[in-house]
């Protein structure tokens, strides 16, 4: 009987993931604290594994936040669409997404600043998710009638953006400062605030 010899591959193989899932959950967890200028010596000994192995994994710190925020995006934009999906009220679901979006902000200080910059990406793994499930969450409003006219699916990605800057800037002095600013958001965007229809830009 032939006995098949066992690979000295698989074992290297399978470390190989189990230390790229470690650095990558490590990154995750650090960036959600420290934003992405968190060093990566860091995130090496949180993970417990040396330098030379990161960088095996990750040539670059840029490589690492993309992979990171990628991966952490792309979950929350999936929630989202589940969640938008499971609503039955329009006008609650719009404002759900807004309350989950920026708790989420308050928790994840790289996705904010990884959505600062990319939301006018639509290519962008995660933002095309993330623009359609806006766009189908706002034209749900709109045909429920609850949505001031004019109001587009951009309009209301930078004022997510925007949102989410006020998070970042009010975390420290006033926690939760942003549910304050956001009321008043969602006043200016319901179909029964006193006020014009908005014109396109």
């Amino acid at each position: 009987m032939t006995t098949i010899p066992t690979s000295p591959d698989r074992p290297r193989r399978a470390d190989a993931v189990r230390n790229r899932e470690a650095i990558v959950a490590a990154a995750s967890a650090a960036m959600a604290e420290y934003g992405t200028s968190v060093d990566v010596r860091e995130i090496a000994r949180c993970s417990g594994v040396g330098m030379g192995t990161l960088y095996r994994h990750f040539p670059t710190k840029s490589d690492l936040v993309e992979a990171v925020l990628r991966q952490d995006f792309t979950r929350w934009a999936e929630a989202a669409r589940h969640a938008a999906a499971r609503a039955t009220d329009p006008w609650a679901a719009l404002t759900d997404f807004f309350e989950q979006a920026l708790t989420g902000y308050a928790r994840h200080r790289a996705t904010l600043e990884h959505f600062a910059l990319t939301w006018a990406e639509p290519d962008r793994e995660g933002i095309g998710q993330l623009r359609l499930v806006i766009d189908e969450l706002r034209a749900r409003a709109d045909a429920a009638g609850l949505l001031r006219p004019g109001v587009t699916t951009d309009d209301v990605l930078l004022l997510l953006v925007a949102l989410g800057h006020t998070v970042e800037v009010t975390d420290a002095c006033r926690p939760e400062g942003w549910r304050r600013l956001l009321t008043v958001t969602l006043d200016g965007l319901r179909a029964d605030h006193p006020g014009d229809a908005v014109t396109p830009a």
